[in-house]
């Protein structure tokens, strides 16, 4: 007979690896109890964000489980700043495939731990269960922001300006380097996107100049393209996003120097998804101050084009329509 590896109570796994994460907080009770109790805040709304991650579709199988956790928990932080939400504390659910032994869920209660105390966020429930299907992880996280503050996607107005946070194209990128499907790039921008696509990194930072500035705000998650495209049918207007204008890192223009047809490569990189940066719109004297504020947290905002009258995307290149096939990430 052969042996798996160890497989630890759920309740085991709850005092030994999860109630260290919640610091203390009173509000989720020691994780003895089926509910947390939050408290109110006067004047401030609770935002509330929810993503789930399943291996094979989000990460790798051979992914490090710790990096793993912190990126499922900076998922959702990012779509907290994209909501312009300061993160106040989450709730877990994990479902443990056949391979997640005490070491395994170890190194995700240590990915946990490690952003947790770099983002300020503690945990407050959860779920812990086991399945003969693949490790699957979601994180329904809060956020306070001052009451009626919070942009959604719906708020864009033909005139508005279209800008997007840091750098597009490298979790595209980067998950072609996890797979070990880029060429001709050096090891250390091949790894750096590896790691980009494996740790994003939320935009937190620009949090309050979101929620100060912009008219409509998101992550970029499926895609600039679909999530831009989001913002237009929520709020009943169309866009122009111009390529040329795209925000590259230092690796993502390397890699286009070496490609045949370089504006199919830039859609391919304002399509490909798993950003996280924010995509906002906002008034062009506003779009001045997120410009200023992004700038000062070295996280630069690029103007991408306007939002027009109409509806839906419209890519160019140098004023000349670019084709879409498909413009993000669609769960079949």
């Amino acid at each position: 007979m052969t042996s798996g590896p160890e497989r630890p109570a759920e309740f085991e796994t709850i005092a030994e690896l999860f109630r260290p994460l919640t610091g203390g907080a009173p509000e989720a009770r020691g994780l003895l109890d089926d509910a947390a109790v939050l408290p109110s805040r006067p004047g401030q709304d609770l935002v509330i964000t929810k993503d789930a991650i399943v291996e094979g579709v989000h990460f790798l199988p051979d992914d490090p489980l710790d990096l793993v956790a912190r990126k499922l928990l900076r998922t959702n932080l990012s779509d907290l700043a994209a909501k312009g939400a300061e993160p106040y504390g989450y709730f877990l659910a994990v479902s443990w495939s056949g391979r997640c032994g005490l070491d395994e869920r170890a190194a995700f209660a240590r990915g946990l731990a490690e952003d947790q105390a770099r983002f300020g966020i503690v945990l407050l429930g959860g779920d812990t269960t086991s399945t003969p299907g693949p490790l699957t992880a979601s994180v329904t996280a809060l956020g306070w922001a001052p009451h009626g503050r919070t942009p959604s996607r719906a708020g864009a107005r033909p005139g508005d300006l279209v800008l997007v946070s840091g750098a597009i194209g490298d979790g595209y990128l980067g998950l072609k380097a996890a797979r070990g499907e880029l060429r001709g790039l050096e090891p250390e921008r091949v790894a750096a996107l590896a790691r980009r696509y494996r740790l994003p990194e939320p935009r937190g930072v620009l949090a309050r100049a979101v929620r100060d500035h912009a008219s409509a705000s998101a992550d970029v998650s499926d895609g600039l393209v679909a999530d831009l495209g989001h913002i237009c049918a929520a709020s009943g207007v169309g866009a122009e996003l111009q390529l040329e204008h795209l925000p590259l890192s230092a690796a993502a223009k390397a890699w286009l120097d070496h490609r045949a047809d370089p504006v199919a490569s830039l859609a391919d990189l304002a399509t490909g998804g798993d950003d996280y940066e924010i995509v906002c719109t906002a008034r062009p004297e506003h779009a001045e101050a997120l410009i200023r504020a992004g700038d000062k947290a070295g996280v630069p905002f690029a103007v991408l084009g306007p939002v027009t009258r109409g509806e839906g995307v419209r890519v160019t290149h140098a004023g000349a329509p670019v084709a879409i096939a498909r413009p993000g990430w669609r769960h079949p």
